[in-house]
């Protein structure tokens, strides 16, 4: 199982919410590589990068921060860069393959632009990813602000028929709040996808590392993890090896 430390980004800040909301938010670092170097120094292969000025649409200087940030992050020797954020459009994938990253998620547009989503699976293949956020099943998009009247499962098989092969699944209720995962819901959604997932959202211990990682590499990919490392529930060094347990 690939752990995915996670650096999310606001005006050039890492920072985190809780369930993704702007207003309660914690700010941990200003200096954004550094922190991606401090994963690599420390084991980590990939990273998780969320451009979260450019989700909820903020000032050009704030999405500015975050676009350098993101460039030099895929410059730090050793690290693969798994990112998205307010990836709208076909310019913004191919920005942001060009700064260097190795996967670059698509949200919103997944629901509210169909043709660009189909398009995008088409020309840039296992370079996308599928990020779908749900809470009760019900898909949030929009920096998880709005509804769309559509179901995870919905979407998630459309996004499979399309050519998707990477997906995050975000447990919205649980993201930020350390309370736990619900493996359950990850194997669902993997057995509607056809293919494992990525787990984000409530990873509060070792142990709910390890219980993903006991699902098998057909269920889950990878694991997203964010507050929990920077607030110290656990090292990342014990993180990654509780990925590799079975």
């Amino acid at each position: 199982m690939i752990l995915f430390p996670a650096i999310d980004l606001i005006a050039g800040n890492v920072v985190r919410l809780r369930r993704g909301e702007r207003k309660h938010m914690d700010v941990y670092s200003s200096d954004p590589v550094a922190v991606a170097r401090d994963f690599a120094a420390r084991g980590a292969s990939w990273i998780h990068v969320v451009d979260l000025s450019a989700t909820f649409e903020e000032d050009e200087d704030a999405r500015a921060a975050n676009a350098a940030a993101i460039r030099a992050i895929c410059q730090v020797e050793g690290i693969s860069v798994d990112t998205g954020g307010g990836v709208r459009d076909l310019a913004a994938v191919e920005r942001l393959a060009d700064a260097g990253a190795k996967r670059i998620a698509i949200g919103t547009a997944l629901v509210r632009d169909p043709v660009f989503a189909e398009r995008a699976a088409a020309d840039f293949g296992e370079l996308v990813v599928a990020d779908v956020a749900a809470r009760d099943g019900q898909v949030r998009v929009n920096g998880w602000r709005e509804g769309e009247g559509v179901s995870a499962d919905e979407l998630v098989s459309r996004l499979s028929q399309l050519g998707y092969r990477h997906l995050v699944f975000t447990d919205i209720a649980r993201d930020g709040m350390q309370t736990g995962i619900d493996a359950a819901a990850y194997q669902h959604i993997a057995h509607v996808a056809g293919f494992p997932v990525v787990a984000s959202g409530g990873i509060a211990t070792l142990d709910d590392l390890h219980a993903l990682a006991s699902l098998g590499n057909g269920i889950i990919e990878g694991a997203i993890t964010g507050r929990a490392l920077y607030e110290g529930a656990f090292t990342l060094e014990d993180a990654l090896t509780a990925a590799r347990a079975r």
